[in-house]
Parts: C-alpha cells; structure tokens; sequence
C-alpha cells in the first residue's frame, strides 16, 4: 500500500521536474525577448490594475526566481526580481498572470474563493499525511486499518479537489492575461505567441500536480474497495 504510493509520487515528480525544466528554458528563452512597449514587470503589473481600476492591490519584489504569485489575503502581487525588473515578453507575461489573479479577487472570481476556503483544510490534510506516511514507515501494516485508510482518503480527497479548483484559477488567470497583454499592445504577433507558450508551460505544472493528487486518491480508492472484497 506504502510502496504504491510512493511510486505514483516519485513517478509525477520526475514528470513534475522535466516540467518544470522546461518552463525554466522557455523563460529563459523569452526573457531575451523584449516587450512592444519596452515596460518593466512591475510596469506591467501597474497598468493592468490600472486598466481594471484595481487601487487597492501593493506590488512588491520578491526573493528567488518564479516564485511570482499573488496573496489575496494581505492583496499583494509578489514578483520576483527577474520578473519585476525585466523588461522583456516573458516578464511581461508573469507579472500580468498575477494581475488576472488580482481582477479574479476583484470580481469575485467563484474558482478563486473555492480554493482560498480550502486552504486551511489543505494546511490539515498536509499535516495529516505527512503523520500518516510517518506513521506508515514505523508500522508498515498501518494502511491495513479501515480507520486511518479512510481518514488518508479524506485527506487525499481535501488535496485532489484543491488542486483540481486550482487548474481553472490558473487558466482563467492566463487568459485574462494574454486578452490584456494583447489589447494593450505589450505583447502582438510574436511577442503574444511567445507569452502564450510561457504561461501554457507554467499551467502544465498545475495539471500535473493534479494528476498526481486525484492517481494519489483513486489508489487509495481502490485499495479501500479490494480490502473490504
């Protein structure tokens, strides 16, 4: 039961690494190629809130390299240096992503208040698994309980659903950035195509962190069904 598991992790983490490999390399590839209008990412951020008449939204610089995300909580859009300096498409293309997340916030976006309510117990069921595969490790049989395998399948479940509301967020996200990008002349032609496959390969890290939670969840699934036969 253990083992199975931990292949099914170690298999969408290998998938998750060449992912994220490859939206390094078309970042890097993007990044020596400069938006229409020559702005910043926070440039970039500015005006897109502007445009949605969104005053109530900081942007600060971060720490680290794609590590850009927005906080509906403290309603801050973190960019990280690369981003927040660089003048180029694929900075352009993060920093407006963010900014949709922002105008999902704005207009109460229903996806993006399904998971920001979820993120408390996304917090629990972490701690319940990590105590779960430790409590697994010691007892190898410990999944053979019915209690603690139902309560690994409520958590799994709280994880696979979070990440499965995650992936229209994330869409909705990019879509709202390539329509601004392109209506405001920042990034046409080239430059739009070239965003448009930066923000896909980002998007596809969430699809497979999706795909390993529900694989995750429907071994456990099956593993609760065959055990009771």
């Amino acid at each position: 039961m253990y083992a199975g598991l931990f292949v099914i992790s170690i298999i969408f983490t290998f998938i998750g690494m060449l992912l994220s490999g490859q939206l390094k390399r078309k970042f890097a590839l993007y990044s020596r190629m400069p938006n229409l209008q020559g702005l910043s990412g926070r440039e970039v951020a500015e005006r897109m809130l502007s445009y949605y008449g969104i005053t109530d939204v900081q942007i600060v610089e971060g720490q680290g390299m794609l590590t850009d995300h927005y906080n509906p909580q403290t309603k801050t859009v973190s960019l990280s240096p690369e981003v927040y300096r660089g003048r180029s498409v694929a900075s352009a293309a993060v920093a407006a992503h963010e900014c949709g997340h922002a105008v999902q916030h704005a207009e109460a976006y229903a996806a993006l208040q399904m998971r920001s309510a979820l993120v408390p117990l996304v917090q629990i069921s972490a701690s319940i698994q990590q105590y779960l595969f430790m409590f697994a490790f010691v007892a190898f049989g410990a999944f053979n309980n019915t209690f603690v395998l139902l309560i690994a399948i409520g958590a799994f479940l709280v994880t696979a659903l979070f990440s499965l509301i995650t992936l229209p967020v994330e869409f909705d996200a990019s879509k709202r950035a390539l329509v601004w990008l392109e209506h405001s002349g920042v990034a046409r032609g080239p430059e739009y195509e070239a965003a448009k496959d930066a923000l896909w390969w980002a998007a596809m890290t969430y699809v497979a962190a999706a795909l390993a939670a529900v694989a995750q969840l429907l071994y456990l699934v099956l593993y609760f069904l065959n055990s009771r036969d």
